[in-house]
């Protein structure tokens, strides 16, 4: 655990060394009127993290963007459905004044989809190795956009959950598979780590039916994870298209948020201006 934390760390204060803070402390000219206008504030960014993970994936990037002034929420995503998760996050988002740019990853893509409609504060929406999903869409039936396979199916362990529907259970990732599948170009000590800490999601929030989605009337932006082996690329490409959204592709697994921190920061940058 020791080795994995001074990992962590030592990315942390590398993404915060390269971003650097000095672009945020301006020195006033000598001759600057007392009265002179102060820059706008900076939304705030508020990341939702997906399945089998948790707001841990997100320190590198929310580390980076306090660093340049960013208000950041980290979104502590229940995982219990589409509808219950986005009513949850709707009300979140509820609380936080000022313009938002809302960032999900995997699962969390179909969360802010649903979750941002009608909010006005919601300015942008960013999605990293996400899914979109259209209206009546579940995850599942975005995993098969534009031909796509993904292997994920294959290495679940389902385990009950007291006060369970009919059908429904929890899922993880197997430990045994899940650097290869969710996080290969990570350290194994620190997939590892990730591994056994997971948080599960419900069943159903891979077969719950999407509402109608934000990315219709909100800019958005993608990330398309080219290595990805739980969402696949082909599918990320045609959710990215069909929601006119400005796409950049990462030669990542399906977390560039951990092994391209700062491409994700440049990212979320663009999208709050």
């Amino acid at each position: 655990m020791n080795i994995t934390r001074k990992i962590s760390l030592a990315v942390a204060t590398l993404a915060i060394g390269l971003l650097g803070t000095s672009a945020a402390i301006v020195p006033a000219a000598a001759d600057a009127p007392h009265e002179a206008a102060r820059p706008a504030a900076k939304p705030t960014v508020v990341l939702v993290h997906g399945a089998f993970a948790d707001s841990s994936g997100w320190s590198l990037v929310s580390a980076a963007l306090q660093a340049e002034g960013y208000p950041v929420q980290a979104f502590s995503n229940p995982l219990r459905g589409v509808q219950y998760d986005s009513d949850y996050l709707r009300t979140f988002l509820d609380t936080i004044e000022g313009p938002i740019v809302l960032v999900g990853h995997s699962y969390g893509g179909a969360v802010i989809t649903n979750a941002a409609v009608g909010d006005p504060d919601v300015k942008s929406l960013v999605y990293v190795a996400a899914y979109a999903p259209d209206a009546g869409e579940t995850v599942q039936d975005a995993n098969r956009l534009g031909g796509g396979d993904s292997a994920l199916g294959e290495h679940l362990v389902i385990r009950p959950f007291p006060g369970a529907m009919a059908g429904d259970a929890d899922a993880y990732i197997d430990p045994a598979a899940y650097r290869d599948i969710f996080a290969q170009d990570l350290p194994r000590s620190v997939a590892a780590t990730f591994a056994v800490s997971q948080r599960p999601a419900a069943l159903a929030a891979f077969g719950t039916p999407s509402g109608e989605p934000a990315w219709k009337s909100i800019p958005s932006w993608y990330i398309v994870a080219k290595q990805d082996k739980t969402i696949p690329p082909q599918a990320e490409r045609v959710m990215a298209k069909r929601a006119n959204a400005k796409t950049i592709e990462l030669n990542t697994s399906h977390v560039p948020m951990l092994s391209k921190p700062l491409s994700v920061v440049s990212v979320i940058r663009d999208a709050s201006r």
